[in-house]
């Protein structure tokens, strides 16, 4: 690896992203999400390079999946990038990948808890992941699949802590070629060329095809849409929030909301509402099915029994809905 490589226009732009993040990071400092791939590689050197001139201490942490032979030598390769970058400290972490959701649903969710693991060992408040604008565009595109709704359209936000995603803007030949002008060799994860996962499909199969029928720009545009839906979620997100306090009622074992204050409200408001109380009366996240058959209790009211969640009672009575602890 060169000891002053050229500063390219990729090396700038790597740079330049992760420098917009770090006065996120604090004094309290970071770590880089590192899986030895281009995206992840170029993130950790842009974060190595510029985290020190900003007072920032930075660090790594490298999950081993073990779900493929050689993952515990590309760990350690990615481990040893990592040092000889400068990053400090740096961490392994070898996970146990369950089978709930899918292979991809079950590993991210290994991968997160490492990610919380590591930053309790070392005090560090922030992990910075390498995801890219064709990892938005992805990320749109499958929440469109699915009728997810305006959260899965408003994809992956750059600051939503404690991970951060400075790369978001960048296309993933930015990162590639940061790697190559700086003498960085990314591992390469067969798993990404593996056409049985959904996001590779789309990856490999679907944006080419959207490309070739629509013409050039559609992962730009796809994430232009994620972002003006994540401004539309800020600021109804901002009013539900506002809202909340003058609303919540103390109700036995849990949380009520008085129904003729909630059908004042336009019905994306009100599932914020129904969502602000369970997160924090019972520290669940409802999903988009949950949430609309309890909003119907709101808008649909004819008498019927209530809702029953995942460990809570929701039912209208006296006016109010009453959440309580199942």
């Amino acid at each position: 690896m060169p000891d002053r490589p050229r500063l390219t226009p990729a090396v700038a732009q790597t740079r330049s992203a992760v420098r917009e993040v770090l006065p996120e990071v604090g004094s309290s400092g970071g770590l880089v999400a590192l899986s030895g791939g281009p995206d992840s590689l170029a993130l950790a050197a842009a974060a190595a390079f510029e985290a020190p001139r900003a007072g920032v201490p930075m660090g790594a942490v490298v999950v081993d999946h073990g779900m493929q032979p050689g993952s515990a030598e590309a760990a350690e390769r990615a481990a040893a990038a990592a040092t000889a970058l400068g990053l400090a400290p740096v961490l392994v972490r070898r996970v146990a990948v369950g089978r709930d959701g899918g292979p991809e649903a079950a590993a991210r969710v290994a991968r997160y808890a490492a990610f919380e693991g590591a930053m309790a060992e070392t005090g560090r408040a922030r992990v910075l992941l390498g995801h890219t604008l064709e990892d938005q565009a992805e990320t749109v595109l499958l929440g469109l699949a699915r009728g997810s709704g305006p959260d899965a359209l408003a994809g992956m936000r750059v600051a939503a802590p404690p991970y951060l995603r400075p790369l978001l803007g960048l296309r993933r030949s930015a990162t590639e070629a940061a790697c190559a002008d700086q003498g960085l060799d990314p591992w390469h994860d067969p798993m990404n060329a593996a056409l049985a996962h959904p996001r590779v499909r789309l990856r490999r199969t679907a944006l080419p095809a959207l490309e070739e029928a629509i013409g050039p720009g559609v992962a730009e545009a796809l994430a232009r849409t994620a972002a003006q839906v994540q401004e539309d979620a800020t600021a109804l997100d901002a009013i539900a929030e506002e809202l909340a306090p003058d609303l919540a009622e103390l109700a036995e074992g849990g949380i009520a909301l008085p129904v003729v204050a909630l059908a004042a409200n336009p019905p994306a408001i009100v599932h914020r509402l129904i969502r602000l109380a369970v997160e924090d009366e019972f520290g669940r996240t409802l999903s988009r099915a949950q949430t609309l058959a309890v909003a119907r209790l709101v808008f649909a009211w004819h008498g019927q029994e209530g809702v029953d969640l995942p460990g809570i009672r929701v039912v209208r009575a006296g006016g109010r809905l009453e959440f309580t602890g199942a």
